[in-house]
């Protein structure tokens, strides 16, 4: 096939306006067979050679096209094979996963959530993947030390997933308080009220698992794997013939994809494993390290393998100062070869810094209303108030949370504006008019807090207004009116056990 291949590519270089092709010698020697590149090259040539030989008399104009400088060339080239033409070869798959899961064997660290996980009973597979369930949304943008005194009070509260399911948002933020993304503590909720009106059964697939609200591709991987031992399928595997030469596997065209769990840590590894340079933000690239990781999975121990190569990336390969000394894998890592063969080059270089988007930069004005109960100003001044409160917006931003009363601003404003600010949402929102309804007893500038999420600045400008109601006790006991936000008014004894955003900590400390 080859040898027919280059024979027409030939004749097609020599091909002009003649009727009969001409033919080659009898006595040309016979060339060896050229590699695949080699061919796919002369094809490509002869196709340009037709183009600007199909007419002697009119020949077309071929515009020469900028050549791009080597450099840049061999970086293009170099993405290119990253992600397209890296694979995990057979040998070295099988080396990986005995490495890697030897030494998690010694190494892993003692959590809680995988104390539950350690049981092998088939009665107690729900209760695995409850507690991966929990403990992972948790680990999300959040340090395992922080996690584990989260995690244990969960599970002492709501042990089983029916226990959650019978909860209230407000319960579950106040449990979640200080871990911040309020949005994971409602999927939890939302999601364990599905799976219990579906029977209680908890899905054991990643497709199934994918149905739940709030449960992705990661979570899914991480509950099918460590709980329920899903190791995936040989699948068929189609590469373009012009690449096939890169890869080597133990079947020929199929390749075991298990059930891999790819999150910050994964994507380092693997990274560093292959020196992929190619953005790690990007949509193909992060689908492609899927790929990867789903190569290496281990299909006897599925889910002690992800979780290992989760704790190496959080361990020893970490992203500032990689151990590489006592990594398992440390023979496999072509980082680590470049880097020894290049002083210029450094492990921490893959995977790719990316520059991160420029948060944007919002202002707030923030009232902490203080309500008194007493009769006379001798007694109005004691500390024996109430705070109001007022609920978020079920969508957005900390959706469904409670707060004091704020009012974003569009730009940095003086004292005055602030104020106007406050009366006016206070008179719309709550139907409370300070002119009318009660006395300033007093009211005073607290500071300027900044709060940080995570495309978010937010500069809170933070003032106390302590308040004496003229017979209007349907603010402090009574309900909110349909056509005013939903509010409440707490003691402060309720408010330093309630549930509140580390924003509005900032706000109760500082009054």
């Amino acid at each position: 096939m080859d040898d027919l291949v280059g024979s027409k590519a030939a004749a097609a270089i020599t091909t002009t306006n003649k009727k009969r092709p001409r033919r080659t010698s009898r006595n040309q020697t016979h060339q060896p067979q050229d590699s695949m590149k080699e061919v796919v090259d002369s094809k490509m040539e002869a196709e340009a050679a037709v183009i600007t030989t199909t007419n002697k008399k009119r020949p077309r104009r071929v515009r020469p096209t900028k050549s791009k400088p080597k450099e840049e060339e061999e970086e293009e080239a170099l993405k290119e094979v990253d992600m397209e033409d890296l694979g995990f070869c057979g040998n070295e798959i099988l080396e990986i996963r005995a490495f890697l899961l030897e030494w998690y064997d010694r190494n892993q660290r003692d959590l809680p959530w995988r104390r539950i996980c350690r049981g092998d009973d088939e009665d107690g597979s729900d209760r695995r993947a409850y507690a991966v369930w929990v403990s992972e949304v948790m680990l999300q943008q959040t340090r395992v030390q922080t996690v584990i005194d989260y995690f244990n009070r969960w599970m002492h509260k709501w042990p089983t997933i029916c226990h959650l399911a019978r909860a209230s948002i407000e319960d579950v933020n106040e449990m979640w308080a200080g871990l911040g993304y309020y949005r994971r503590a409602r999927y939890l909720l939302e999601g364990s009220k599905k799976i219990v009106e579906g029977g209680g059964v908890f899905p054991k697939t990643v497709a199934a698992l994918r149905k739940v609200p709030g449960i992705g591709d990661y979570t899914a991987g991480a509950i099918a794997s460590i709980a329920f031992n899903e190791v995936g399928a040989c699948v068929n595997f189609h590469v373009s013939h012009t690449r096939s030469f890169f890869f080597h596997f133990i079947i020929p065209n199929f390749i075991f994809q298990g059930v891999p769990v790819v999150d910050g840590n994964v994507i380092r590894v693997v990274a560093r494993l292959k020196a992929i340079s190619a953005n790690p933000k990007e949509s193909v690239t992060i689908k492609n390290f899927w790929k990867l990781a789903g190569q290496l999975v281990d299909p006897s121990r599925p889910g002690d393998f992800n979780q290992a190569l989760m704790e190496l990336g959080a361990t020893v390969c970490t992203p500032l100062n990689p151990n590489c000394s006592v990594c398992p894998v440390s023979n496999h890592c072509h980082a680590l070869s470049l880097a020894r063969q290049n002083k210029s080059a450094q492990v921490t270089d893959y995977p790719t810094k990316v520059v991160k988007s420029k948060k944007r930069h919002e202002f707030s004005a923030v009232s902490v209303v203080e309500i008194l109960d007493g009769q006379d100003m001798i007694e109005e001044l004691q500390p024996d108030g109430r705070f109001l409160l007022v609920k978020r917006p079920d969508e957005g931003l900390l959706a469904g949370l409670w707060e004091f009363p704020s009012v974003l601003l569009g730009v940095e404003t003086d004292l005055a504006t602030r104020r106007y600010a406050i009366d006016q949402f206070l008179k719309k929102s709550i139907n409370l008019d300070l002119k009318k309804s009660c006395t300033v007893v007093l009211r005073e500038d607290i500071g300027q807090y900044i709060h940080v999420f995570s495309h978010i600045r937010l500069k809170m400008y933070v003032e106390l207004l302590i308040l004496h109601l003229r017979g209007r006790k349907n603010v402090l006991h009574g309900k909110p009116e349909s056509e005013t936000k939903a509010w409440k008014s707490v003691d402060s004894k309720a408010l330093s056990s309630m549930g509140l955003t580390s924003g509005v900590r900032k706000d109760n400390t500082s009054s």
